[in-house]
């Protein structure tokens, strides 16, 4: 049985934001930019609008002319309104008064959006005091509250550390609390869980939708992460190139989509639970070792710590122990800090092992010799999270991709340069990108060439380190249906790195669950993600969204019930 929604927004009262034929365009010296192109919406109390598309479709240019933040080269026409002020009719003094009092925001980034040479304290206060709610002590009082609100543990002592000192997650709630300290009518949320983990996100997207119901606040969700909006989102509005192209329910929109741009989106979504085959791709299963064959990656009880002054050492991995097979892909999942990463660098030889052993294709990394490890680094490639700052922003594409070759001395400059050409054509980009500069392509386009630079030896073992993590969905789908298919092509081994179970559930052979440096579970991609044995992985896999509105309902009620049988509290806005 379907879970109804916990609140109905009031459908017959005044909207607490509007934009009536909201046009803006930005004059650049190559001309004029028309961002977004006469669009109308509204947003009434105690509901959430989401605003979803693709980068550049006009999302946050929309969100940013209700706060009067667009810069002096925009052109905005049309009305915005929010409560009964009308924002493009506002002087500056009104505007500082209307932010914060009627319309706040919750940002993406909270490391950007906090002053990290402040504390949170005084974060909060200075907010309190500016807008004259409170002064001295009663505004400290008011800070801890907040904090409180938000579900931060231990608030009083909270309010004296300084953004740095806190978790992704707890940053995420301050810039909630900031948001609420004013009691705003209306919450622009722009991509408010982006860089989280599954687990922490579930628990924003709780504190936001108790906040909906609790304080009736009207919420514009702006994301393009669809299983946040089947999660959160009484109505959607999906943008393209500066126009709404649908608009509807969340059912409505995600189940019976009527754009070809709609359906587009959609059907680029990873789906937990139904594998490559939902994107027409196989896994071809793992043949076993032939005799004298060597793993690809053996670890074996490895421990990895990091000095500090005056403390203890700390371990990031204590007593990992699994296996790469020869053509296998080996998904390692976990939340931030669980010791992902820092395996795969160690993987690569980047840092050292305080015990035990690596070996690659049959080497041991910390006993080899180095003649011998500039061999071995021929046989291994490695794609980085972010291609911006992993490619030398001086080389063309073609000399970032052929780099490998030059360093290792492989062939002659016209054999480097027809390579080159076959892997742009193997990762489906055009010739022409050749003499083209890491700058001038998309951010899908430069994770395409660091993916062909990485294949450019051929190598029989590839490290992955959330490569899609920050693409947009159309263009995570293509790079992992690209992934794949390369894959069943080269036969490398790989250890993919991601903490979005969909995209290990569309790749791995196999996967390891890690927590706070340990391996907690093991086994095939069916066993892991289909039929989880540990409470750390249930949780996990309760808490990752999907993007179909009545299934997500559903597992966001199972997942309220598995947290009450582990003795956890789901998040909620705690009001006196």
């Amino acid at each position: 049985m379907t879970t109804a929604p916990s609140h109905t927004p009031e459908t017959g009262s005044e909207p607490v934001l509007q934009f009536a034929d909201l046009d803006v365009q930005f004059g650049t010296e190559f001309g004029s930019v028309h961002a977004v192109k006469g669009i109308s919406l509204q947003v009434r109390p105690g509901e959430v609008l989401a605003l979803v598309g693709e980068s550049g479709s006009g999302k946050s240019v929309t969100s940013m002319t209700a706060l009067g933040l667009l810069p002096s080269n925009a052109r905005i026409n049309g009305d915005i309104r929010v409560t009964d002020k009308f924002v493009n009719k506002l002087d500056d003094k009104s505007l500082r008064r209307m932010r914060g009092n009627d319309v706040a925001m919750v940002f993406q980034e909270p490391m950007t959006a906090l002053n990290p040479v402040l504390t949170i304290g005084d974060q909060l206060t200075e907010s309190l005091e500016l807008h004259d709610i409170a002064h001295g002590t009663e505004a400290d009082a008011r800070a801890v509250e907040l904090l409180r609100m938000v579900g931060i543990p231990e608030p009083e002592r909270r309010v004296k550390q300084y953004p740095h000192e806190m978790s992704g997650g707890q940053r995420q709630r301050v810039v909630i609390a900031l948001a609420l300290a004013c009691n705003p009518r209306v919450i622009i949320a722009d991509e408010p869980t982006t860089a989280l983990d599954v687990t922490v996100q579930a628990e924003i997207l709780d504190l936001l939708r108790s906040l909906k119901d609790k304080l009736n606040t009207g919420i514009l969700l702006i994301t393009h992460n669809m299983g946040v909006v089947a999660d959160m989102a009484d109505r959607v509005a999906v943008m393209f190139k500066g126009d709404i192209v649908e608009r509807g329910t969340a059912d409505e929109v995600l189940t019976r989509p009527q754009h070809p741009y709609t359906k587009k989106l959609l059907a680029a979504v990873p789906h937990l639970g139904r594998g490559p085959a939902q994107f027409g791709m196989r896994r071809t299963p793992v043949e076993p070792l032939k005799p004298g064959q060597s793993l690809a990656l053996d670890v074996q009880n490895l421990v990895v710590e990091y000095q500090r002054t005056g403390k203890a050492p700390f371990r990031a991995v204590d007593d990992v122990t699994f296996s790469v097979a020869p053509g296998e892909i080996v998904g390692l999942v976990g939340e931030s800090g669980s010791g992902k990463s820092t395996i795969a660098r160690c993987a690569l030889g980047l840092i050292p092992a305080h015990s035990g052993s690596v070996s690659i294709l049959g080497e041991d990394l910390h006993t080899i010799k180095r003649a011998q490890e500039k061999q071995l680094r021929r046989r291994v490639g490695v794609v980085f999270q972010d291609p911006a700052s992993s490619l030398n922003p001086r080389f063309p594409i073609g000399d970032c991709i052929a780099e490998p070759l030059v360093v290792h001395k492989v062939g002659n400059r016209a054999s480097q340069l027809k390579r080159v050409e076959e892997l742009l054509e193997a990762v489906e980009l055009p010739r022409t990108v050749i003499n083209r500069y890491p700058h001038e392509l998309s951010g899908g386009q430069r994770q395409r060439v660091s993916i062909a630079r990485a294949l450019v030896l051929d190598p029989e073992f590839l490290v992955a380190d959330e490569p899609t993590s920050a693409l947009d969905v159309s263009v995570q789908a293509s790079v992992l249906k690209m992934f794949l298919e390369l894959q069943e092509r080269y036969q490398f081994a790989c250890i993919f790195v991601s903490h979005d179970l969909a995209v290990i559930d569309m790749l791995a052979h196999r996967v390891v669950v890690l927590e706070n440096g340990q391996i907690v579970e093991q086994g095939s991609r069916d066993q892991v993600l289909g039929a989880p044995q540990q409470e750390y992985t249930k949780r996990l896999i309760a808490a990752a969204p999907v993007p179909e509105p009545g299934e997500q309902r559903r597992r966001r009620e199972a997942r309220y019930a598995l947290l009450n049988q582990l003795g956890e509290q789901r998040t909620e806005l705690r009001l006196n």
